[in-house]
């Protein structure tokens, strides 16, 4: 069973993402301030998890949570201020949903949730002075492997992986040649193969190598 503080604070709030590797669609962060009294044996990194088990605990997570939230961060985004911004954006964006607001922090990974040199602004959604106020003042630690220590990481990742696989098969009615419903946008062979017949859609991530012959590719 996983545990369901680090910081021993009440209000802390897990943040994940997921798709961070795909060629299509978008990176999609979640986060979670779950009750002191929380308890659920099959919680797991969402990679752990079969689909049903994912859907149900889906459910539960927004049943019992103290507050959550999730954002997508699209391609256009994605390109602009490259995958890794991309996916510390939304996890911030998502932190700024939540009501109450966490006293603390836990955010999966080794990458900081503040970067060295400030919050990456320039894209998307431009957070106030307020809300880089918000973001800066609340105290973070990056936990190597935290969706398989921490419920709430875990959690979030989830609400992520969840949302985004219902993004993608929303998504894959638009343009079902490239099987997102099935491969997620991820670089399996199917779909590289679909990108080399049916070129990319708006959809594709054009900063990442859609194929190993990339400049082959006329985009």
């Amino acid at each position: 069973m996983l545990e369901l503080s680090f910081s021993k604070i009440l209000l802390e709030s897990g943040t994940d993402e997921a798709g961070r590797g795909c060629l299509a669609g978008p990176v999609t962060a979640a986060a979670v301030i779950l009750p002191s009294n929380f308890e659920n044996i099959i919680l797991n990194d969402s990679k752990q998890l079969s689909e049903k088990a994912r859907e149900t605990l889906r459910h539960l997570i927004e049943q019992q949570a103290i507050t959550f939230a999730v954002t997508h961060l699209e391609p256009l985004e994605i390109d602009s201020i490259n995958i890794l911004n991309a996916s510390i954006k939304a996890m911030q964006e998502c932190i700024l949903k939540l009501s109450p607001q966490p006293d603390y922090i836990i955010v999966d990974g080794n990458s900081p949730f503040i970067r060295k040199k400030g919050i990456k602004n320039c894209s998307g959604k431009i957070f106030t002075a307020a809300e880089i106020g918000i973001l800066t003042s609340i105290p973070n630690s990056s936990i190597v492997k935290g969706d398989a220590k921490f419920m709430s990481i875990a959690a979030a990742s989830v609400l992520a992986k969840t949302y985004r696989d219902e993004y993608m098969n929303r998504i894959h009615e638009e343009f079902p040649m490239y099987n997102w419903k099935q491969n997620k946008g991820y670089p399996t062979k199917e779909h590289r193969d679909a990108i080399r017949k049916y070129g990319v859609t708006k959809y594709h991530r054009m900063t990442f190598k859609l194929l190993p012959e990339q400049l082959k590719l006329d985009i």
